[in-house]
């Protein structure tokens, strides 16, 4: 009688985790969404809250940064100084382009170790500036927050206590959001209340496939 062999099955290698790109203007409501999101089970990547750690982390960017903007760009503790550096940058395109070049490619290699640790099939990149620096390219899917826009000027202005004339003048400098939805996947419109918004998010996370 032949002895029957058990073979050990083949394991498949578990897929890549799809990356899902969100994005949103200010006072869009985009970091509402991405906490639903990770309250669904899903991670998310918080692009503009590393790049606020790696500037005070490596080394090599505080010296380019420094270069680029002066000494002045980190306080007297070492730390990056935000509101010198928008201050500087804001009405000057070329000089926020060069300081995009410097950081995002950090942000980048930050977001690529990141995405190594996942486990779960959809991982999501948070980030203000998806379509502006053509990030939605590196994607499976595109997520756009949006909102009619007297209703983010309020939430601004509510929020960080600006006036409507400083929210208003932020909202021009950015994407506009015509353009933005054209680019977009998916869209979720954030016009009238928390329990609308998670509904939202909800069904268009779980349709994707």
């Amino acid at each position: 009688m032949e002895e029957l062999h058990s073979e050990t099955p083949k394991t498949e290698p578990e897929p890549l985790s799809k990356i899902i790109g969100l994005t949103g203007g200010i006072g869009s409501g985009k970091t509402t969404v991405a906490q639903f999101i990770e309250e669904f089970g899903f991670p998310v990547y918080y692009s503009d809250d590393r790049a606020k750690t790696i500037v005070n982390d490596n080394e090599d960017l505080k010296i380019k940064i420094k270069e680029l903007l002066g000494n002045e760009a980190y306080d007297e503790n070492g730390f990056y100084d935000r509101k010198y550096v928008a201050e500087k940058v804001f009405n000057n395109k070329d000089l926020l382009h060069k300081l995009n070049e410097i950081i995002h490619p950090a942000v980048r290699i930050d977001f690529e170790e990141w995405v190594k640790k996942q486990t779960k099939y959809l991982v999501f990149k948070e980030t203000a500036l998806l379509f502006e620096l053509k990030l939605n390219l590196q994607c499976y899917k595109s997520i756009l927050v949006t909102a009619e826009d007297n209703i983010r000027i309020k939430r601004v202005m509510d929020r960080d206590g600006k006036t409507y004339r400083e929210v208003e003048s932020i909202m021009e400098k950015q994407m506009p959001e015509k353009d933005k939805i054209k680019l977009a996947d998916c869209v979720i419109y954030n016009n009238t209340n928390l329990d609308d918004l998670k509904e939202q998010t909800e069904k268009i996370i779980f349709e994707i496939e």
